[in-house]
């Protein structure tokens, strides 16, 4: 599907800043704008990264095989994200695969034109480098939590990432505005499917948390904050 978009819908987005309407405009015009159903794999890691992408609806998982054959998650990404951007990370292909994990639509600019759009809207290259220095740092982040934080820690900010970034008040709590299964949360957090269900069942029981049908709710987000501060005097683990 494609579609035309004004750049006055876009223009408070982050990968936007600081860019005239007329600039927007052009970047738009070379642009489309395509639906991804829910499961669709956008693109696949090692494979060569002919596009790049702006998210305007859904939420994409980002999923990155490693060496020993493992999936892990490193990250979910929201509307207003930029994805696939390769070629500022100076690669060739995809350093992960992009799935839709609910119903997306992204804007898709070919990669040929990369050049042009770095040399004719700095501000547009300067939004987008700061993406991957955002990103390089919470790689780093969470390379730094696999190998020191406790497990129950690193479940803990799992999901108050996922709230923070998807969160949507209700008169319960705070509900994590997409399907996630706790096989998704063990590939974030480097750890068993047993072990995030135990997790998560203990703070059910606890009245901290309701989960079910791929879906989180934080009743008691105060008591997540502090565990997953590493303070986990009385958690219910």
């Amino acid at each position: 599907m494609t579609t035309k978009l004004d750049a006055s819908l876009v223009r408070d987005l982050p990968p936007f800043a600081n860019m005239k309407d007329e600039e927007i405009a052009d970047l738009l015009s070379q642009a489309r704008a395509v639906r991804y159903p829910k499961g669709a794999t956008i693109f696949s890691q090692d494979e060569e990264a002919k596009f790049f992408f702006l998210l305007l609806d859904g939420h994409i998982q980002v999923v990155k095989l490693t060496r020993g054959g493992e999936q892990v998650v490193p990250r979910y990404l929201s509307p207003g994200e930029l994805f696939g951007i390769a070629r500022a990370l100076m690669l060739d292909a995809y350093p992960a695969s992009a799935l839709a994990a609910v119903d997306c639509v992204a804007l898709v600019w070919p990669n040929s034109i990369w050049a042009d759009v770095v040399s004719k809207h700095p501000a547009f290259a300067t939004n987008t480098y700061k993406v991957v220095g955002r990103r390089l740092t919470e790689t780093q982040q969470q390379l730094a939590e696999l190998a020191t934080a406790k497990v129950e820690q690193r479940v803990a900010n799992a999901i108050l990432k996922l709230a923070k970034q998807t969160g949507r008040r209700t008169d319960d709590g705070i509900l994590i505005d997409f399907p996630v299964s706790r096989q998704d949360i063990s590939e974030m957090t480097g750890t068993t499917l047993h072990t995030v269900s135990r997790l998560l069942s203990a703070w059910e029981q606890a009245g901290w948390v309701r989960s079910g049908r791929r879906k989180i709710t934080l009743l008691e987000g105060h008591k997540i904050v502090v565990l997953a501060s590493g303070d986990n005097g009385g958690a219910a683990v």
